[in-house]
């Protein structure tokens, strides 16, 4: 009967491969699947028998399976054009939190978000990465969820500086004015325009005065509130040489810009003033200088205001979102301002073959894999991300029908094996009867 046992592990074998053809076959179009191969051993029997040099007298006894490897070679990346779609460029996977509480590891990044706007896998397990406060991410915080739904807001930033670029117009009269305006942003998000007057009182000298809407301030009222007020002296080429605040007793570089207080500081007997939605009040610097040029000038044109900015923001919705290749995910709001939501955690792992798949395109540790090492995409031999595309499968079709081929003439020829020892055990059995 050992005769039959042989092309029986044969055929089992055959069946196996056919089996793991078969399944790569149908995966692939799978994202992020990975092609599977195995390796098979022979077995031989222990007889403990030699020939007259001592040599081993072994008959093979059949094959066995001896390992299932997977190809973690990287698949094409396909572009989507989905924000919470990402692939993995180099070795490395994504971390999910799977129901069981441990995680999965998985290279498919056909990602998506769930009702609360959390980043989850197809199956909704909630994709891992360090969380963000304010646009700053801690790589050293535990891993979490990461939220990019449209519930997720960003916080006011108040007005540190602000900047006009403007030219006032040489050949004015004394007496001509010009303007710009441009608007600021308190410690809540609100937002304030100040108004700058430029009058011209002498050649190559201009008198400024900034005010800002009383409305916006308590103790209430109508009109303007002055917030500051000086001169700008310029020199023979029009370039800006000084400023003099009102009441200075002397000059100041234009690089030292001008300083605004808002609301502006009470003069006795005055009450101080203050914001009506009971922000803080605002330290600004006016910037007169960029690159070692000046923001305003003096020419024979037209008094104009070519540009303002200011580095304040009201607080947004958010709009949109990227992830950047070393996983950082960049919302961009309404308000104008581009914050890190949080950053995408890839973990490597020293055997990857030792992984177990759980289905779903998932993979969890064993013993052989050793524990997950988690940290920045790009990082340590990590892979980077890239946003808006996913993995495709790395089976290759011509390559699984070569396969294919062999297993059937495998199963074929085991077949054909136990057919012909059954003809002979048939035979001799006729011989005793």
């Amino acid at each position: 009967m050992g005769s039959f046992s042989t092309p029986l592990s044969g055929l089992t074998a055959a069946q196996q491969q056919l089996q793991s053809v078969s399944n790569n076959l149908a995966n692939i179009d799978t994202d992020g699947y990975k092609d599977q191969t195995l390796t098979f051993s022979d077995v031989f029997s222990q007889t403990g028998e030699t020939n007259g040099s001592g040599d081993p007298l072994q008959t093979g006894s059949g094959v066995t399976v001896s390992s299932t490897d997977s190809n973690f070679t990287e698949g094409s990346l396909n572009a989507t054009g989905t924000a919470s779609n990402m692939a993995l460029s180099g070795n490395g996977f994504f971390v999910a939190q799977s129901s069981s509480g441990l995680p999965d590891y998985t290279r498919a990044g056909d990602f998506t978000t769930n009702n609360d706007g959390n980043i989850t896998t197809p199956d909704g397990q909630l994709v891992l990465g360090y969380p963000a406060v304010n646009g700053v991410v801690n790589t050293a915080a535990a891993l979490g969820s990461l939220q990019v739904g449209t519930g997720v807001t960003s916080p006011a930033v108040a007005s540190t500086t602000m900047q006009i670029s403007a030219n006032l117009d040489a050949s004015a009269a004394v007496g001509d004015t010009a303007s710009s305006s441009l608007p600021v942003y308190d410690s809540l998000g609100t937002s304030h325009t100040l108004s700058v007057t430029y009058t011209k009182t002498a050649a190559n000298t201009w008198s400024y005065l900034v005010t800002m809407p009383t409305g916006d301030l308590t103790p209430t009222g109508t009109g303007s509130t002055t917030v500051a007020s000086g001169t700008l002296n310029f020199d023979s080429s029009g370039a800006l040489a000084s400023t003099e605040p009102t009441g200075g007793t002397a000059t100041v570089a234009p690089s030292a810009g001008i300083a605004l207080t808002l609301p502006p500081t009470a003069v006795a007997p005055a009450t101080q003033a203050v914001f009506s939605d009971g922000a803080a009040s605002m330290a600004l610097n006016w910037t007169l200088m960029t690159t070692g040029n000046a923001t305003i000038t003096q020419t024979s044109t037209a008094s104009a205001t070519s540009a303002t900015s200011t580095d304040g923001f009201a607080s947004g919705t958010l709009s949109t979102y990227s992830v950047q290749p070393d996983g950082t995910i960049e919302g961009t709001f309404s308000s104008g301002q581009t914050l890190a939501l949080g950053q995408v955690a890839v973990a490597s792992f020293a055997n990857t073959q030792g992984l177990v798949s759980v289905g779903n395109n998932n993979y969890q540790v064993t013993a052989a894999s050793g524990a997950a090492v988690v940290g920045v995409a790009g990082t340590g031999g990590r892979a980077t991300i890239v946003g808006g595309s996913v993995e495709a499968s790395n089976v290759d079709i011509a390559t699984e029908f070569a396969n294919l081929i062999v297993a059937q003439q495998a199963y074929s020829a085991n077949a054909k094996s136990i057919t012909t020892f059954n003809t002979v055990s048939q035979a001799t059995l006729a011989m005793l009867q």
